[in-house]
């Protein structure tokens, strides 16, 4: 890496396309495989993300079509609607002041967080506000691309800040409850397969996709997915249906598509601001500890129920350690899919509420990096 920083890096140019292609594919399986045995969330867009960023910076001159990308997203808003059910909207409704209150908190700590980094020129205009955002990380991404922010610095920001949640939690769990390194088993690659929810899903999750492309709804082809098949999961129309390789396949093309766009500037800026962004997650892991603290004082919540439910970001592997410990799971689950939703629908105002209150510097700092 410092080679590929500092030095000329090796180049793929002379290479034919299809080989290239191969490449890539070659290097995301290996890191995938790297990252899953060291036990760290998000390893298959992780994997896919940091091949495309070598390739792009070995001039490999790949780009993902905007369709397969679109397509892409769609799959994930259905993986992420599979998550909102009914059980969760009841929990949320049933104790809606205590979910707002400890939601409320979380946001507001990190959008001062990323504030202050954008206000100090960490990085530039609304990226940090959007990187801080405390969501699902890869619809807060792809949301922060529509809505103007470098996705590359955004992607940077929120997957390391996944990867520090993860292992804080995973710590905490461990010491607090003992929960053995490896309790959960992987689900299986290749499980039985309902063909016609399968079809179900491809139906809504792609024609959603394609319908918000063309429209231009901001993040529509993942928000417009999700919220349709959401909705008829809901009703009991659409059984989601999401076998793991075809989100593999579907977390590759979203990685790639990202890690195709990196520069070496963006890159050594990346490298530049790793400290101190480091600091701005571990301040914000610590800030939830203590609202955590006050959900346990004040309500007599287990504190290793509300630390969970509190952890700011990755709820897929927060929802992994819960499943392991002796824990309120339907109470985790439901803070973390209430936070998820109003970032969701408050997060391009909150992104406008703060680029207003940067100095110019700060947004005219994109186009140096880029």
């Amino acid at each position: 890496m410092r080679r590929i920083l500092q030095g000329r890096p090796p180049t793929l140019r002379r290479l034919p396309v299809p080989l290239r292609w191969a490449v890539m594919l070659g290097l995301s399986i290996l890191f995938v495989v790297v990252l899953e045995l060291l036990g760290l969330p998000a390893a298959l867009l992780l994997g896919a993300m940091v091949a495309g960023i070598l390739v792009a910076v070995m001039e490999g001159g790949l780009r993902v079509a905007p369709l397969p990308f679109a397509l892409a997203q769609g799959l994930i808003g259905c993986m992420i609607a599979r998550s909102i059910k009914p059980e969760i909207l009841g929990e949320l409704l049933a104790d809606w002041p205590v979910f707002l209150a400890g939601v409320g908190s979380v946001l507001a700590a990190s959008s001062l967080l990323g504030w202050l980094l954008a206000r100090r020129q960490v990085l530039p205009g609304t990226t940090a506000i959007w990187g801080s955002s405390p969501g699902a990380a890869s619809a807060m991404m792809l949301m922060a691309e529509a809505h103007g922010a470098d996705v590359r610095l955004v992607a940077f920001m929120l997957y390391l800040r996944v990867v520090l949640v993860a292992t804080v939690a995973s710590v905490v769990a461990r010491v607090w409850v003992g929960v053995p390194a490896g309790a959960v088993q992987s689900a299986p690659w290749f499980p039985p397969v309902a063909w016609p929810a399968l079809g179900a899903t491809l139906l809504v999750g792609l024609g959603s996709a394609v319908l918000a492309q063309r429209l231009r709804i901001p993040a529509g082809p993942v928000l417009a997915p999700m919220f349709a098949a959401a909705l008829l999961q809901g009703f009991g129309l659409l059984a989601i249906e999401l076998p793991p390789w075809l989100l593999a396949v579907s977390y590759a093309v979203v990685g790639w598509s990202i890690g195709l766009r990196f520069t070496r500037p963006i890159l050594a800026h990346a490298a530049r601001a790793l400290p101190r962004v480091v600091a701005s997650t571990l301040a914000l892991i610590a800030i939830c500890g203590v609202f955590a603290a006050l959900l346990s004082l004040v309500l007599g919540i287990d504190p290793l129920t509300a630390y969970l439910a509190t952890s700011p970001g990755g709820a897929d592997s927060v929802a992994i350690i819960a499943a392991s410990s002796q824990v309120d799971i339907a109470f985790v689950m439901a803070m973390q899919m209430a936070r998820f939703l109003i970032v969701l629908v408050t997060g391009p105002a909150i992104a406008r509420f703060f680029a207003r209150r940067l100095p110019p510097s700060s947004a005219a700092q994109t186009a140096e990096v880029s």
